[in-house]
């Protein structure tokens, strides 16, 4: 064999290998062609790229051939893409295939949901396409609400501190100011008060001890009293002291009804009576003995009786 025919084959095989090289970083493997091929219709690819691949349950079944704008006048601007399939998988026509990005750092790929209602598809026709919203996309979504929030909150926050910078005038500011140092040397004040307090505790600890001494003998004995009035028939005595009432609340009642000897002597009036005559006669006897002692005393050694008694010197006695 020539060098030259030796040269021709390595640069056919180095061609060979190449497109067999570049079609497989599509997704395509020229010695297992395609059997069936489908086309989806997208508004955005979302980055997907001929070399994509078709998934069914995580499974790789095929790859994207082809994407490009639909040639359709009433189509205009939507992107056709093709895509074959390396296996007999039966699926309907209502099928959806779906771009989706397994993550936000790998590209995108084509998933296939098969559909088993409706009429089998068919290579060469046209299956209807979604497009799977990635993790930006999606928190883009959400947090589109959460921004308009935030910027009414900043457009509030904002006239708030406007309105704080218009009370906030000149002669707020110097009245705040003097406010704070009158509070500051209100500090002052109480901390000097404080001090003193603690000097005057401090000279007066002694008495302060013996006071808390004394007021502890105090709460022990009051503790002792109350130990005894808890030891004692409290409840005893009471009940006696009752009675002892009750007794003497029927004695006076008896008493103030003229009952028995005191109240007879209390209520009735001709004993009163009675003893105010017997009161006076008493007086006068003792006025007569008083005057008159030969009357009613008579003392002789010699037996000599007394001489009779006689009113008329007793009454000019009386007189004198």
């Amino acid at each position: 064999m020539s060098k030259e025919l030796k040269i021709g084959f390595v640069v056919i095989l180095i061609i060979i290998i190449f497109i067999w090289g570049f079609n497989f970083l599509k997704g395509q493997d020229i010695f297992q062609p395609s059997k069936r091929q489908f086309y989806v219709e997208y508004n955005n690819v979302g980055g997907l790229t001929e070399a994509s691949s078709v998934f069914i349950n995580g499974l790789k079944v095929g790859g994207v051939e082809n994407i490009d704008f639909n040639t359709n006048p009433d189509k205009k601007g939507e992107i056709l893409v093709k895509f074959s399939m390396n296996n007999n998988f039966q699926f309907s026509k209502k099928s959806i295939v779906k771009i989706y990005s397994p993550n936000p750092l790998s590209g995108s790929n084509l998933v296939l949901l098969p559909s088993n209602e409706g009429e089998k598809a068919e290579s060469g026709d046209y299956l209807t396409g979604e497009v799977e919203e990635g993790l930006f996309s999606s928190l883009g979504a959400r947090l589109d609400p959460i921004q308009i929030k935030l910027e009414r909150v900043l457009v509030t926050a904002d006239n708030l501190f406007n309105n704080i910078n218009n009370v906030l005038d000149k002669k707020t500011v110097n009245s705040v100011k003097n406010s704070v140092l009158e509070i500051e040397q209100t500090i002052t004040d109480v901390r000097k008060t404080i001090a003193s307090l603690n000097s005057l505790v401090d000279s007066n600890a002694k008495g302060l001890n013996e006071t808390l001494k004394n007021t502890n003998q105090i709460t022990q004995n009051l503790s002792k009293v109350t130990d005894t009035l808890a030891n004692a028939n409290l409840g005893e005595i009471i009940r006696k002291t009752q009675y002892s009432l009750t007794s003497v609340n029927k004695i006076l009642d008896g008493i103030n009804n003229g009952n028995g000897t005191a109240g007879k002597l209390l209520n009735d009036d001709e004993l009163y009576k009675n003893l105010t005559a017997m009161s006076q006669e008493m007086e006068e006897l003792l006025r007569d003995l008083k005057l008159n002692p030969k009357r009613f005393v008579h003392f002789s050694l010699f037996g000599k009786k007394p001489a009779p008694y006689k009113p008329e010197v007793v009454e000019e006695e009386l007189k004198d």
